[in-house]
């Protein structure tokens, strides 16, 4: 069975553990850091790189330029994706998703969702990938990549052809959620009808053909088996960190198990990486180039809610997120459901927001400033986002929210997307949750969250043609009724306490510093054969040697 390590925050780790991290504390390294412009995918890999640096180590991130200031906030180098793989970028979009379009296009691929034109193009974008990943990680001298699993598959695969370890940081509740997303992804098609679509793509194909031959990299042509395994995470050969604890993960099948297990995966449960009070954070999720990331000021909002707490007064917070608030096709602001066949239906991202947002102001909404709960709602970057709506004079409204700080201080009531950041964020301040998903793992959270009972969930809508307002209605209502269930109901916060405690023990950031720093020092990279470069990654060797010293 695949190895799952955890222990209590309180407990002493293996002596053979902690003689490894204290040897890799001892000797500064270099360390890669590769994430996508996706606030809930690279939020929780800042607070590690903060504790590395602190401990004398350099951080080299590579990330989207709009991500810059929040990476640099931790001390960490900053490398623009575009600089370090021209190959994908020149010509085309800045960023994954719109390169991703820009290949759809020069292929011949429109006609498919995006899902599925994501799978049939990964190993032509990995090809265009890996040159410019091995460039940085021989140039900076890396001891190990620290990545995420679901989008930069070129990470892993560069770092195992110069020899050395890779490590993912899986922001979904385990590598089980993705066996339970699969049944759901590419519906009305089945996993397999994708699978048989990519193998058949010619310029999939070719590009596999091509990476086996220069690198020694042999992937898969169609989806690998068994179907819901993560070749991300896979291609990792060690740990793999989740922020999940082990028993809040989603289960894992048989056949699963084993093919981790076959691959050497050790899955280290951390539970919620969350930084320190008042730390820059990825915030909106736009995919332009010159659009901001960033998060303002928030001193005002966070005094304004912990005056509130201090009189005992009622808090409660809102966030649909930053993919549906944002601009990404499908997904986004104006973005409605597509089937396979490219048809788009249902309500759009802005449609879905303004409802929510007014169903919550229905549920609390006070007469004057000091009336009521103090609502406080994420509205993310469009520039106008709240439209016609009448806002409360209890609420405060802003484009982005320091959502861990508000938590920290105490929430009666989180509306929230459900992203597994957002979940695991608020059930770690024991804080009940109404989730209204949109896409992927946050309609599983949703359903995570009834069953634990820490909260109520809101389905998406999708409405025939012609019933769009009438569902648009429906749905505020339900918002506000659910608010107001979990809001006056102790049974939610009881439950939610509970899953505080076990998130609690998990370990956290110093877990996370802990094992990335050991999985350099034991340098578990595998070289293989790079035939675009004629030597062994010198980092690779005196990392393999010092846990050779070290008895290891």
């Amino acid at each position: 069975q695949t190895r799952i390590n955890h222990w209590p925050l309180g407990q002493r780790p293996p002596r053979q553990f902690s003689r490894l991290s204290s040897m890799a504390s001892s000797m500064p390294k270099s360390f890669a850091f590769v994430f996508p412009m996706a606030s809930g995918h690279i939020n929780p890999s800042l607070p590690i790189a903060r504790g590395l640096v602190e401990r004398g180590h350099q951080v080299h991130y590579v990330c989207a330029q709009q991500m810059r200031k929040a990476i640099e906030d931790t001390g960490a180098v900053f490398h623009a994706q575009t600089d370090v793989e021209p190959e994908l970028y020149e010509g085309r979009e800045p960023d994954e998703m719109g390169a991703l379009g820009s290949l759809q296009q020069e292929h011949g691929l429109q006609g498919d969702s995006m899902g599925v034109a994501r799978l049939k193009l990964t190993s032509v974008q990995l090809e265009l990938q890996i040159p410019g990943m091995l460039r940085l990680l021989r140039e900076i001298g890396a001891a190990a990549v620290v990545y995420d699993p679901l989008f930069n598959v070129e990470a892993p695969l560069a770092a195992k052809t110069i020899g050395i370890p890779a490590v993912p940081l899986l922001t979904i509740a385990g590598p089980g959620c993705w066996e339970n997303m699969l049944a759901e992804r590419f519906k009305p098609l089945t996993p397999e009808d994708v699978d048989i679509a990519v193998t058949q793509c010619a310029p999939n194909i070719a590009a596999v053909e091509r990476i086996r031959k220069k690198y020694g990299i042999d992937l898969d042509l169609g989806l690998p088996r068994p179907l819901a395994v993560l070749p991300g995470v896979a291609a990792a050969q060690g740990s793999c960190l989740v922020t999940t604890s082990s028993d809040l993960s989603d289960p894992m099948s048989h056949a699963l198990q084993e093919a981790y297990a076959s691959h050497g995966l050790e899955f280290e449960f951390v539970g919620p990486l969350l930084d320190k009070p008042g730390a820059v954070r990825g915030g909106v999720f736009l995919n332009k180039a010159e659009a901001s990331c960033q998060e303002p000021c928030h001193d005002d909002i966070v005094e304004r809610v912990r005056a509130a707490r201090t009189v005992g007064r009622a808090v409660v917070m809102v966030s649909m997120g930053t993919v549906i608030t944002g601009s990404v096709p499908q997904y986004g602001w104006e973005g409605r459901i597509v089937d396979p066949d490219g048809r788009a239906h249902g309500l759009t991202g802005r449609e879905i927001c303004r409802a929510a947002w007014t169903g919550a102001f229905d549920a609390f909404g006070a007469a004057s400033a000091d009336e009521g709960p103090l609502l406080v709602v994420g509205l993310g970057p469009q520039p106008d986002p709240l439209g016609d709506l009448t806002v409360p004079p209890n609420a405060i409204c802003a484009q982005t929210l320091p959502q861990v700080d508000i938590l920290k201080i105490g929430v009666d009531v989180f509306l929230t997307h459900g992203g597994q950041n957002s979940f695991t964020e608020s059930l770690a301040q024991a804080t009940p949750v109404v989730v209204c998903p949109g896409f992927g793992d946050q309609v599983i959270n949703s359903r995570k969250a009834v069953d634990l009972g820490v909260g109520l969930k809101v389905d998406r809508p999708d409405p025939r043609v012609g019933d769009e307002l009438a569902a648009s209605e429906r749905y505020r209502s339900d918002v506000r009724d659910a608010l107001r269930s979990v809001y006056s109901e102790e049974r939610f916060k009881q439950a939610a306490a509970e899953c505080a405690e076990r998130l609690r023990l998990a370990g956290g950031v110093e877990k996370s510093i802990n094992l990335v720093l050991a999985v350099a020092s034991r340098g578990q990279g595998v070289r293989l054969v790079d035939k675009a470069a004629g030597h062994v990654n010198p980092v690779a060797q005196a990392s393999t040697t010092a846990h050779h010293l070290a008895g290891a």
